[in-house]
């Protein structure tokens, strides 16, 4: 059986094309984005639930509420349009992050839907980096681009393991054989 039992597009199973050298180092490389998962899962669902439990985030005239963070980083955002139209319905568009962070969070720890979770999150963190955290310098020192940079192995592989998804792809390849 391969390590993750996934035919290459080549036609080759996984331990044709990667050995085992071992069973500690076939199961971290099955196991090696479960730890990202989590972490991303946990914080995900953390920040959207942190919005909707403040007391300043939707509160207007607070400093440090969504308003007053659009307000402040509109002239030094890559895409001003893009703050502007958050500022069309500040309360929607902080809802909709919120939710947003919640469904993407929720998606990735349980792995349903885990590609389109991650991708989600990719796109919720690019959104921040273009507008929050674009004139952080030096680039580094802004957290958005790094969460970015993430989610992308997670949308490349999706959840193969302890997951809906891998779940529902076994159930899949069972009914196939057992129709072949």
């Amino acid at each position: 059986m391969s390590v993750t039992g996934i035919t290459g597009m080549s036609g080759t199973r996984d331990t044709e094309r990667y050995p085992s050298q071992g069973p500690w180092r076939d199961t971290a490389r099955r196991y090696a984005l479960l730890p990202l998962r989590i972490f991303l899962g946990v914080t995900f669902v953390y920040a959207g639930f942190d919005k909707l439990m403040s007391d300043t985030f939707f509160n207007d005239s607070a400093p440090g509420s969504l308003v007053a963070t659009l307000n402040a980083v509109r002239g030094s955002a890559a895409i001003p349009g893009m703050i502007d139209l958050a500022m069309e319905n500040p309360h929607g568009f902080g809802y909709a992050i919120a939710i947003g962070e919640i469904a993407v969070g929720i998606g990735t720890l349980v792995g349903l839907l885990s590609r389109i979770a991650a991708l989600g999150g990719a796109l919720i963190s690019l959104s921040l980096w273009l507008t929050i955290s674009w004139s952080t310098q030096p680039y580094y020192y802004g957290n958005d681009l790094a969460y970015l940079m993430a989610w992308l192995p997670l949308v490349l592989a999706g959840a193969p393991l302890l997951s809906i998804d891998a779940m529902i792809a076994g159930r899949r390849g069972r009914g196939r054989r057992g129709l072949a």
